[in-house]
């Protein structure tokens, strides 16, 4: 009960908290197994799973209208209708009979922050501090969902004890801090929609007649005539590391010159939510308590920067233009002179309830694999550290600049995603300036790649046309991948030498 007093009454400062030595931490954490079996039995009384809009997607999507599915599973009409409309949750063996007749993986209807949760804690548990721990998936999937509050409070107990450990080994170095890691969990959490500040910069759009075909100079003329602000370009910013600059006292708002178009369209509307929409932004930061000020900062900034998304690409015509289009981004980017990556990103925002679009994840890397920005309306996972999977195609993008890469991908969750990534971004302008060298990957699960002009001529149904993809090597559960390069975190290696494997080792328990 050591480590659930300390998590809950969490100091505000990490350097005035004393983690305990590793095998102190260790040693107070010997009931968490028998705490998981005993959450285990609490998840199937106390979990209760609401899964209506996701049901509905699939039975529409396998062509079943509700009494057909209602014969199939054996219950009726009413009782279907009920749980579509998020009045009864899904039973255990309601979610067997489900996955058989739409031919579904019963993580399908799992709740996509418990799937994070769940994938964090047994990256976090594979550590070799937790090795008399037993990784089990039933476990761990239990916790999270009878104990969602105790998982988080390990968690963030255990990236403390890593930070403070970084910290022993650097003394000169500061505390590491963790706020890019909460806004993007936060973004997550919320499935990258934020449906009063989208509806909002509708409205705008709509309101003062904007057209994608002349956006710059709307947004300018609207500045200038409802602020009072002037904007021009001037040299040397971008060379600064500037993108913009607004003096208010001058009602001046400078733009780094020689820019792409899309990109100076986007830092206009980033100046009018700021501007105009402060008081929204700051209502929906007041349902989350950040960590600190640079975790509230960062999503301050996130959120005036998805409200100028849905100012260029405003909802109701981008979704009609994107399912028209059967989601071709290279067509959408010419309708609404955007970038690659800004439709891209705004396909992965979609998730409007009246009038949705097809779930995507979006990620943003580099050519060394630092995830760059991430985002996801589907349970698709992202590793919290170690290399990225080699065999995700946004790192083949990188031998194929500018060329549009298609993948089929299959998870440990035994789900596939169609993968769409290339890379972005322009020339430097300079044999000095050093180019930055950046892709994106925006994903969906299979079953929606009819709806899109990428899933044309793939074969879908067989599991052997799907790369097998993982979080990575430190916590990919895959132990017979010719394509690793080091031994999952956890797991006892084998040293025999009578043989010899695709890799200098072997694991105990695995091929």
């Amino acid at each position: 009960m050591w480590l659930v007093r300390q998590a809950f009454n969490w100091p505000l400062s990490l350097r005035q908290f004393k983690l305990p030595s590793r095998a102190g931490l260790v040693d107070r954490c010997e009931s968490l197994a028998g705490f998981c079996k005993f959450c285990e039995v609490l998840a199937v009384t106390e979990k209760k799973i609401f899964a209506g809009e996701r049901l509905r997607r699939a039975r529409e999507q396998a062509g079943l209208k509700q009494t057909a599915l209602a014969q199939l599973l054996a219950i009726s009409p009413s009782y279907l209708n009920q749980i579509e409309a998020d009045q009864r949750p899904l039973t255990p063996s309601l979610l067997e009979r489900l996955a058989v007749a739409l031919n579904l993986p019963q993580s399908y209807f799992a709740d996509s922050e418990d799937a994070r949760r769940e994938s964090q804690l047994r990256e976090d548990l594979a550590d070799p501090l937790f090795r008399g721990f037993r990784n089990a998936p039933n476990e761990l999937r239990a916790l999270v969902r009878s104990a969602p509050g105790f998982a988080d409070a390990f968690m963030e107990l255990y990236r403390a004890y890593t930070a403070q450990a970084e910290q022993l080994a650097a003394p000169s170095a500061a505390m590491p801090r963790f706020p890019y890691d909460e806004v993007r969990d936060w973004v997550q959490s919320r499935q990258n929609h934020f449906e009063r500040l989208d509806r909002a910069a509708e409205a705008l759009f709509e309101e003062q007649k904007f057209s994608a075909a002349t956006l710059r100079e709307d947004l300018r003329r609207y500045l200038r005539d409802t602020h009072g602000i002037v904007t021009g370009s001037t040299p040397g910013l971008l060379g600064a590391g500037v993108f913009w600059r607004l003096n208010r006292p001058a009602k001046r708002l400078y733009l780094a010159e020689d820019v792409a178009l899309e990109s100076e369209i986007f830092w206009l509307a980033h100046v009018i939510g700021q501007l105009e929409q402060k008081g929204l932004i700051e209502k929906e930061l007041r349902r989350e308590s950040f960590s600190s000020p640079e975790a509230l900062g960062l999503a301050r900034i996130a959120l005036a920067n998805y409200f100028a998304g849905a100012l260029m690409l405003p909802y109701g015509r981008f979704h009609a233009a994107a399912r028209a289009m059967r989601y071709d981004i290279q067509r959408l980017q010419h309708q609404f002179g955007a970038s690659f990556e800004q439709v891209c990103h705004r396909l992965s925002t979609m998730q409007r309830r009246d009038l949705p679009g097809i779930p995507f994840y979006f990620v943003k890397t580099d050519i060394a694999g630092n995830i760059l920005k991430r985002s996801s309306a589907t349970r698709f996972q992202f590793a919290q550290f170690g290399g990225p999977c080699p065999l995700w195609n946004v790192y083949r993008a990188f031998a194929h600049p500018g060329e549009i890469l298609v993948q089929l991908a299959r998870t440990p969750d035994d789900v596939t995603y169609l993968n769409i990534a290339r890379t972005v971004g322009r020339g430097a302008g300079s044999y000095l300036a050093r180019p930055r060298a950046v892709a994106v990957v925006l994903g969906c699960e299979t079953r929606f790649a009819a709806q899109t002009v990428y899933g044309a001529g793939l074969n879908t149904t067989d599991p052997e046309a799907a790369d097998p993809i993982g979080p990575g090597c430190r916590a990919c559960e895959r132990t017979s991948c010719r394509h690793r390069s080091v031994p999952p975190m956890g797991r006892a290696l084998d040293m025999g030498t009578a043989e010899r494997g695709v890799v200098p080792y072997r694991l105990k328990g695995g091929v």
